[in-house]
């Protein structure tokens, strides 16, 4: 399949707001979480941490803002908690997901999901989106030494399709995640999540579209 005279035979998606519109459930995970230990962070303050691990997030807060945590990991199994519970709640989809996974299957592409979250969230997510029959393989940083940006979930992705990163494209929303996905050798499309401010360092995506049925219209329009 073509985009812009890229020639690809895997598509790789992030799953936080690419798939699923998380990123406002986080922000409320993290709140509740958060606001026992004293902390005054905004919604504009998570931004900093979009496409981080969990656990590298709360790293960063607590030396950040001098929590002095003893125990991360607890903190972190609650912000989960609360994630899993929420996307139960509210199983959305975001606008053309089903609608481009059936054209990418329809056109036998190879299917792969690698995010940040674990694996848990990771299995919550495709079982209440129903999402699970369309991918080929599914890849959790958890458990990895280094999360995005480092590239090592995308190429575990493109390794276990037996395809080459170069002729992957990538699915992102943040910088975080791009700069992976670019660091992978693979060509990196961004759809901005749509709480967040616009950022101007999204530039380095290979592609930008507004969702995923402009990307979808634009496929079908070239191949």
């Amino acid at each position: 399949m073509i985009l812009h005279g890229y020639e690809f035979k895997a598509v790789i998606f992030d799953m936080d707001g690419v798939l699923i519109d998380s990123e406002p459930l986080w922000k409320i995970a993290m709140s509740q979480a958060f606001e026992p230990i004293g902390s005054r962070l905004t919604a504009e303050d998570f931004q900093q941490t979009v496409g981080l691990r969990i656990d590298q997030v709360v790293r960063y807060w607590n030396l950040k803002e001098g929590w002095q945590l003893r125990d991360e990991a607890a903190v972190v199994d609650t912000i989960l908690e609360g994630m899993e519970r929420l996307i139960r709640e509210n199983p959305n989809a975001l606008e053309g997901v089903h609608e481009i996974l059936d054209y990418f299957r329809q056109n036998s592409l190879l299917l792969s999901l690698a995010t940040s979250s674990p694996k848990r969230l990771m299995e919550t997510v495709l079982e209440e989106l129903q999402l699970g029959r369309y991918f080929d393989s599914v890849h959790s940083a958890e458990g990895l030494p280094l999360g995005k940006p480092h590239p090592e979930v995308y190429l575990n992705a493109a390794s276990a399709l037996t395809i080459a990163p170069t002729d992957c494209l990538v699915i992102e929303d943040s910088f975080n995640g791009v700069i992976a996905g670019k660091a992978a050798r693979m060509q990196v499309v961004c759809i901005p999540e749509k709480t967040h401010h616009p950022n101007p360092k999204l530039a380095v995506a290979d592609y930008r579209y507004a969702s995923l049925l402009a990307l979808l219209a634009e496929l079908r329009a070239t191949n």
